[in-house]
């Protein structure tokens, strides 16, 4: 009798076996296909401006300033708008505030406006302003922002999300994540 192979392993073809190879596959091409639209959704252009309408009410809001004062939205319209939803308590959103400040430097003299909605309490607010000054205007949403956002596209209310309004008023870009400086150049087109 010849003494066993220690280098080969048995074949397992058992019926459970091949069930779960077969689930892990499913699961492995479903997870590829929900990455691959979520990757779509976060750089869709939604189209003509005109034709997509920001949420009801949006142009008609009002919202409070860290800095005192209101923020009043339909001031702001007629001319390309950049929406960052934020908050203190957001990695990632307190990373990218200096891209979104320096694009709002750089562009406002050839018309483009940025607003910053914080989904957050005023007292930390104002300390991160104290620490990290913007140059453009922020709005305190609370949590009123985040159903906003939602409105605008946020389904999963993640932050942090950007969306940006051409001169016509209507949508004409989002993005759910952070900002990377391709984003910024871009959307510079989209005026």
């Amino acid at each position: 009798m010849n003494p066993p192979d220690l280098n080969s392993r048995p074949s397992d073809t058992s019926p459970s076996n091949s069930k779960r190879r077969i689930l892990l596959g499913a699961t492995a091409v479903a997870a590829g296909v929900v990455g691959a639209g979520v990757a779509w959704w976060q750089t869709q252009t939604p189209g003509d401006s005109s034709s997509t309408p920001p949420p009801d009410g949006f142009w008609t809001s009002e919202f409070d300033s860290p800095r005192g004062g209101k923020l009043v939205m339909r001031s702001l319209r007629g001319r390309p708008l950049l929406v960052n939803f934020w908050a203190t308590w957001c990695t990632p959103c307190i990373e990218e505030l200096p891209l979104i400040n320096d694009f709002y430097r750089q562009n406002k003299a050839s018309g483009w406006q940025v607003v910053g909605l914080a989904i957050d309490r005023p007292a930390p607010v104002q300390a991160f302003l104290q620490k990290m000054p913007l140059d453009f205007p922020i709005g305190m949403a609370g949590l009123d922002g985040a159903e906003l956002s939602r409105g605008f596209g946020n389904l999963a209310g993640g932050l942090p999300f950007s969306v940006v309004l051409g001169s016509g008023g209507g949508v004409a870009q989002r993005k759910m994540g952070r900002l990377a400086p391709t984003d910024l150049t871009g959307w510079l087109r989209l005026k």
